[in-house]
């Protein structure tokens, strides 16, 4: 049944070659007008967990806790202090420019220009507040005398550390964003991070003052300008890749058929990404060259087939039609398995993860009609020689010479050891890969270089304030009349106590500090008076005042926050940090209070590590139970079931192992290269065994029939998993370092899935079909004829 519906397409495609063509050519003209309109497109909220605790906890409370997606400008003198008439001046007109940025909540705007930042002083004439700046005063005014008076109202304010930095020579401005604006439009980050740049470092930043800009909006933006640098890696790896073929194959044709069906299937991605409404995010920029590589690594063993046919005395046309009906079992089986690998992403409830499932696996579904369908058809219409097969089976047998020991892992006492050996590897793999972690694993943004502006900014300014550039805010819920309940802010402060000094906080801030500072206020500046108050009217008429400042309790008082600043957001430091609220949560009950994680940046960093450590498990089980399923479809056999298997979940490990060495964290971004991995591993696989499974059908023993499927496949397998691994290489260069690291890994994973293919499948075949003889002869794929 399975060869009839094969020589069925095959006289269907071949038979109306030049309709296949044509409506294949205006497809990819329509997709290509499409995929030009395609743009960046990055977003705070698409890199939330729907529905996960922590951002139940953020969005429920959103308007009244400090935003998590926010920005961070720091003026900063060059030489001496941020106390002059000039600095404040440059600090003033700097606070305008962020006010007036697009999407930005004005009200929530800060800095010492800001009426939101005010002093408490107590006079003869009692307690009194007001902003440290007064509307008054203008820039013009300055005067060294009120220069001074502002300093001393900073001071007093306990400002030192949050708005100005511990030495003085530089202030702060902090503004929150809104993910969209009043016509409902969302924020375009890559263009607001332009924006950044031409409204607040240029025009500010001379030799005298230096501006430093942090946040996800400029973090991302920076992320989107080095990614399109990405292109140029890109480009060179595709150069490389289009010489490597040439050298392989020796024909310009080939070439530049090869190259131009795994470009096609890119164009149809893009066209029909922006036909979805998708935009590209930075972050999954990488996607679309890893599934040009896996055109690549299919478009290679086309070519492959097409040259040994043409040298067996076959015509182009005959040897295109035997390379589709004798590849398209296993290039379907394993493009297919591919497409499940990038689907199950879908299991990770993250918009920006599942974007990418659906990016990653429409260019490979298209991959199916471009490199099995349209390579060949294509390679059909063009005339090589026998002499030209010939020539380059010459080639190939010099090449593959010194390989054919290799099929020696097959026999019996070498297949024994290589197990051995397989078995061995996978244990200490599996076992130093335990503890890999979850999420980032360096300060800053991971993505960037350690050199780059944006962490060069992020490290003075963590070393400067207090106020560490990454925070966890903790809600405390409690239910009656909060407002006048005592016992809410006794238990807040004895828990902001025990977080202050847990390893990896920076600072707390809370509503129970702003209680107790108030108190004292209260009470003529008296330090004994630096206490919650427990009288209810007391304790009242301060929550008043602490609801002036956002960020910190509910009109009600029925949630009040305490704002955990962490040293960065490594996932070690987050989790430590959650780990301790938990504790103390479950070790310090109070009737009718509730400690609810978690908001602010690094709870929201939890959630995604959360859900990304939660899905990773059941989406690769997923994965390998859809590859087990598809090879015994396609074989119905056990024993390919294992040996196709067996020697990927080996090379996953592996991979593990080598991200933990190498400190890269499992990630959004890490994650669809271990998908990847899957997918390209079980390409290698697959089409060795198919192979594999033909000459046993013919009826060789495994030793001989091993052999000659390696000698088929070997070259072919080892020169796509060379080519990408050098390609992908050249991204080391990149000044995105998660691109970088990609790079490593991706190279790594081409060249442990080759060696596992060549190594372990071989000997694992070949001591099954010793131990478990077959009852019935193998059954070959494909059309046997061929």
């Amino acid at each position: 049944m399975l060869n009839r519906l094969v020589s069925g397409l095959e006289n269907a495609f071949f038979g109306h070659r030049v309709i296949v063509l044509a409506v294949i050519g205006l497809f990819t003209a329509v997709m290509a007008v499409f995929a030009v309109q395609l743009r960046m497109d990055a977003g705070f909220e698409k890199q939330m967990p729907i529905g996960h605790e922590y951002i139940q906890t953020f969005q429920k409370y959103r308007s009244d806790l400090l935003g998590a997606n926010r920005i961070t400008v720091v003026v900063r003198a060059r030489s001496g202090a941020i106390w002059t008439p000039e600095g404040l001046t440059r600090l003033y007109k700097v606070t305008q420019a962020v006010t007036y940025l697009p999407n930005v909540d004005r009200i929530g705007v800060r800095s010492l220009w800001t009426p939101n930042s005010f002093v408490n002083e107590i006079t003869d004439e009692g307690f009194r507040a007001e902003p440290i700046i007064s509307g008054s005063i203008t820039p013009d005014q300055l005067t060294p005398e009120i220069v001074a008076q502002i300093r001393r109202a900073t001071t007093l304010g306990g400002y030192v550390g949050t708005l100005v930095s511990h030495n003085e020579d530089s202030a702060m401005i902090t503004a929150e964003l809104n993910e969209r604006d009043s016509a409902g439009k969302v924020l375009d980050y890559v263009a607001f991070n332009h924006l950044l740049e031409d409204k607040i470092r240029k025009p500010f930043e001379d030799a005298g003052y230096e501006i430093q800009i942090i946040g996800f909006a400029k973090q991302i933006g920076d992320i989107a300008d080095g990614a399109t640098a990405v292109l140029g890696f890109c480009a060179i790896a595709l150069l490389l890749t289009a010489l490597a073929v040439y050298w392989y194959c020796h024909s310009v044709r080939f070439t530049v058929l090869l190259i131009f069906c795994s470009l096609t299937s890119l164009v149809w991605q893009f066209g029909t990404l922006r036909l979805l409404g998708f935009g590209l995010d930075p972050l999954a920029v990488l996607v679309p060259f890893l599934v040009f590589a896996i055109g690549v690594s299919h478009g290679v063993q086309q070519v492959n087939f097409i040259v040994r046919e043409i040298a067996r005395g076959n015509s182009s046309y005959d040897a295109a039609r035997h390379s589709f009906s004798g590849l398209l079992i296993p290039g379907v089986l394993a493009l297919v398995t591919a497409f499940v690998s990038f689907i199950t992403l879908l299991l990770i409830p993250i918009p920006m993860v599942r974007e990418l499932a659906i990016t990653a696996s429409l260019g490979v579904a298209y991959k199916i009609v471009t490199n099995l369908i349209l390579l060949p058809v294509a390679a059909s219409c063009f005339n090589f020689t026998k002499e030209y097969a010939e020539s380059a089976l010459k080639r190939g047998a010099r090449r593959s010479a010194f390989l054919r020991p290799l099929s020696r892992v097959a026999e019996p006492k070498f297949a024994g050891i290589t197990l051995a050996i397989t078995v061995m590897v996978f244990a200490l793999s599996a076992w130093q890969s335990r503890d890999r972690v979850i999420g980032t694993l360096q300060p800053g943004a991971p993505e960037l270089r350690e050199d780059a502006r944006f962490n060069r900014d992020a490290t003075s300014i963590a070393g400067n304030y207090d106020m560490g550039l990454d925070w966890l805010s903790v809600a405390i819920e409690s239910s009656g009349k909060a407002c006048d309940n005592p016992a809410v802010g006794l238990y807040e402060n004895e828990f902001t106590a025990a977080m202050r000094t847990e390893p990896g906080v920076v600072s707390a801030q809370s509503y129970s500090a702003m209680l107790r500072t108030y108190n004292q206020g209260y009470n003529e500046d008296y330090p004994k008076m630096n206490v919650v108050p427990i009288d209810p009217e007391n304790y009242g008429a301060v929550s008043v005042d602490v609801g002036r400042l956002k960020g910190f309790m509910t009109a009600d008082c029925g949630m009040t926050a305490v704002h955990l600043y962490l040293t960065d957001h490594k996932a070690t430091t987050i989790n430590r940090i959650l780990d301790d609220v938990k504790q103390y949560r479950a070790s310090h009950p109070f009737p009718g209070i509730n400690i609810r994680l978690a908001a602010g940046n690094a709870g929201v960093l939890a959630a995604t590590n959360d859900e990304v450590e939660k899905s990773e498990l059941p989406m690769m089980l997923y994965v390998y139970a859809a590859i087990v399923i598809l090879v015994f479809l396609a074989y119905r056999d056990w024993r390919a079931m294992l040996a196709c298997c067996v020697p990927l979940a080996v090379a996953t490990f592996i991979g593990y192992w080598f991200m933990k060495e190498l400190k890269i964290g499992l990630t959004v971004a890490t994650l669809p290269v271990m998908v990847l991995a899957v997918g390209i591993g079980v390409d290698y696989a697959l089409y060795i065994y198919n192979r594999l499974q033909r000459h046993l059908a013919e009826g060789d023993p495994i030793l001989k029939a091993m052999e000659r499927a390696l000698e088929f496949e070997c070259v072919a397998t080892i020169f796509t998993a060379i080519t990408l691994a050098v390609g992908v290489a050249t991204w080391g260069f990149s000044a995105l370092k998660f691109q970088a690291d990609m790079g490593k890994l991706l190279a790594f994973m081409f060249l442990v899935n080759l060696v596992m293919a060549m190594t372990a499948l071989p000997a694992l075949a070949s001591v099954l079909e010793r131990w478990f003889p077959r009852s019935k002869p193998a059954r070959a794929p494909g059309l046997l004829s061929h």
